[in-house]
């Protein structure tokens, strides 16, 4: 019995949009880490605040698409770069209000125009009608995986057994894209 021909990670879309990522995203990383001093995951979520104002940590989590300890650790990273501040809300000092100080809101308004020339310099591969479609496509996709994951019954991942397999020596032990 032959075993059919596997067709390459390249045909799928997750795949190409990963490599994508990987590449163009490595100057925006670049700009993060070497001119300002911030994580890539840092400079999402001084973005979501300047687009979105004040927020708890559960909605700029949400808003950033980032998992909630991800977004604590980072925040608190922020913090102490005295890029974000806490504060507490009136009434109760249990719920805090995340917003960009003027140092965070400075950084913003500097890297953000190096990171949309990026951006634009990407696009520059698509003439306006591609672009335009592309755009659409972009959504419609998006609209597609929100619905998909709404409608997917499958199982959580088991956090505890990949940390378990990478201590014991397999540093490497989630799939890939």
């Amino acid at each position: 019995m032959t075993d059919a021909p596997r067709r390459p990670l390249d045909d799928l879309l997750l795949y190409r949009l990963s490599r994508l990522l990987s590449v163009a995203g490595s100057m925006v990383i670049r700009l993060c880490e070497g001119r300002f001093g911030i994580t890539r995951r840092e400079w999402r979520l001084i973005a979501v605040l300047a687009s979105r104002g004040e927020l708890s940590s559960s909605q700029l989590a949400e808003h950033a698409q980032l998992d909630r300890a991800r977004t604590s650790k980072a925040v608190g990273s922020l913090v102490t770069k005295q890029l974000v501040s806490r504060v507490a809300r009136a009434g109760d000092r249990r719920q805090v209000a995340l917003g960009l100080t003027e140092a965070g809101r400075a950084l913003y308004d500097a890297l953000f125009p190096l990171v949309t020339q990026i951006n634009t310099e990407l696009l520059g591969a698509l003439d306006a009608d591609d672009a335009a479609r592309f755009d659409d496509s972009l959504h419609r996709l998006q609209a597609r995986a929100e619905r998909l994951v709404e409608e997917a019954v499958l199982p959580k991942a088991d956090r505890g057994r990949r940390a378990a397999a990478r201590g014991a020596g397999n540093p490497r032990s989630t799939p890939s894209p």
